[in-house]
């Protein structure tokens, strides 16, 4: 039988993380971007080594768009909004966890905790970002193609540039500047059968 559990953290106890991604900031100031890629990817693989709630599950697929969007040819944010999802992974760097990635089933809740939090700060990038790779996947099969040869191609200019746009402008709407903080979970639940992206994570 399953057992269903709600954890509501606090300001308070949200601030150890908030901690935590400051000090691993500070301690990736030298890592380039594709380090910080890589050590995020690593989570990716070792989290499919086990079994996962769904919970952490939903979470490491959003870590998977972080990282989608940062290598999406298609997609190439400008370098301002690249930082921010950069900065926002950073934490992924760092070994140390609250909770051991080894231990069985809770081993990644601090990571989907921190995870959490990042979808929220970038919140208006992700739903973008959705709607591109939705777009992509229509536009690339109405004209007969496979979504993942598109590339960078010039009909989606378009498409890319009107998004990068809006996202902007809710930034800018939300927060009072264009590369301001976001809150709220981005794109809420969804399907496991996502439009195509050049993301990491695989699952049965």
């Amino acid at each position: 039988m399953a057992l269903s559990l709600h954890i509501e953290l606090t300001d308070q106890d949200l601030e150890h993380f908030h901690q935590a991604m400051a000090a691993a900031k500070q301690a990736a100031t030298h890592r380039s971007a594709e380090e910080i890629i890589e050590a995020a990817g690593k989570l990716l693989a070792q989290a499919q080594q086990t079994r996962l709630p769904d919970f952490i599950l939903q979470r490491l697929l959003r870590l998977d768009d972080m990282i989608a969007m940062l290598r999406d040819e298609g997609w190439a944010l400008p370098e301002e909004d690249r930082q921010r999802v950069l900065s926002a992974l950073v934490y992924f760097c760092d070994p140390k966890d609250v909770i051991p990635d080894h231990v069985a089933v809770l081993g990644f809740l601090d990571d989907a905790i921190m995870i959490e939090l990042c979808v929220r700060e970038l919140k208006h990038e992700l739903d973008a970002y959705d709607d591109f790779c939705d777009f992509r996947q229509q536009e690339a099969e109405r004209r007969g193609l496979k979504p993942e040869a598109v590339g960078h191609a010039d009909w989606l200019d378009s498409r890319r540039n009107e998004l990068i746009e809006r996202m902007h402008r809710r930034r800018e709407r939300d927060y009072g500047t264009g590369y301001g903080s976001s809150s709220g979970y981005a794109g809420g639940h969804r399907s496991y059968a996502r439009t195509w992206r050049p993301g990491m994570f695989r699952f049965a």
